[in-house]
């Protein structure tokens, strides 16, 4: 992958080994500890055009979730382990751990965004603040999921399907299918928002066969253990107590599911956040407004 496009200049390249096999991570910037994490099918690309602006304030980590982009592709099992966002989550430790960080704050988007609360969740000492885009917790899109939400959302259920389904169907063309799931996210359909060199980062690693399957595993592991996850914390009432700040795109996913601050309030006690005027894509679609609410969230 050499020959892809390095958009992410005056950063350092980390491989860090965790029990999730090696992590990938860019490491920049000055201030306290800042994780970012990306969603699907993107890879830590996705942060290329906010990464200046938050180096200035912040040490970022910039990382691949097992699984996606550079980082290994775990061994999984039949319950999907090492694909649960409580298992991500703790890959993510030991990376901000080796990185000499034992307490940071944190930004995922998506998928990134699962593994954020989840790690908020199990490691509530770990982090001092917590920025989640464009998603609502996946118990809430599993029970909410009419038929409108469904269609919009096809992707949740047939990634989960058991192997080899998707795997076999995805295979025979993946760059038409993780191509139509990354023009479609963008406001009105808007694919020239994404920079093309980040897209060819995005379809190179979504064409490994291996990366196929850890995409499907990411979503089985959504559609039962997490599911399974945010049900007893949901049902014993508890709660995240830092911080809290919530994103959305006014044309994304989590908008067409429900209204995301009156549903996070059900998961956290400390919420604030807004729409920003996109789709899906945030940090790509609308760079300045994303890094603007990152930034004055962040800083206080």
């Amino acid at each position: 992958m050499s020959d892809l496009a390095d958009l992410f200049p005056g950063f350092g390249s980390e491989w860090i080994h965790t029990a999730q096999g090696r992590i990938f991570a860019r490491a920049g910037g000055k201030g306290p500890p800042l994780l970012l994490l990306h969603g699907h099918p993107q890879t830590h690309v996705m942060w290329h055009r906010v990464a200046p602006r938050l180096a200035e304030k912040f040490s970022l980590v910039i990382a691949d979730i097992p699984g996606y982009g550079w980082s290994d592709v775990p061994q999984s099992d039949a319950d999907h382990t090492p694909f649960t966002k409580r298992a991500m989550a703790n890959a993510m430790i030991e990376v901000m751990e080796q990185l000499g960080h034992a307490r940071f704050a944190l930004a995922g988007h998506d998928r990134g965004g699962r593994v954020a609360y989840r790690l908020a969740f199990d490691h509530p000492g770990r982090l001092s603040q917590l920025a989640v885009l464009d998603i609502l917790p996946t118990y809430d899109y599993w029970t909410r999921m009419d038929r409108k939400f469904a269609l919009r959302a096809f992707h949740w259920p047939f990634l989960a399907q058991p192997h080899p389904f998707p795997e076999d169907l995805i295979g025979a063309n993946p760059d038409q299918y993780f191509g139509r799931i990354l023009r479609r996210g963008p406001k009105q359909g808007r694919a020239e928002v994404i920079d093309p060199r980040a897209m060819e980062h995005y379809l190179t690693a979504c064409r490994d066969p291996l990366r196929i399957h850890a995409i499907c595993e990411d979503y089985r592991a959504g559609a039962y253990a997490d599911f399974d996850h945010d049900k007893v914390d949901l049902e014993a009432d508890r709660k995240i107590t830092i911080p809290v700040l919530v994103l959305w795109g006014s044309s994304g996913l989590a908008a067409a599911c429900g209204e995301p601050l009156s549903c996070w309030q059900r998961w956290a006690t400390n919420i604030s956040g807004h729409a920003i005027d996109t789709g899906h894509f945030l940090a790509e679609e609308d760079p300045d407004g994303t890094v603007d609410a990152l930034l004055s969230f962040f800083s206080t």
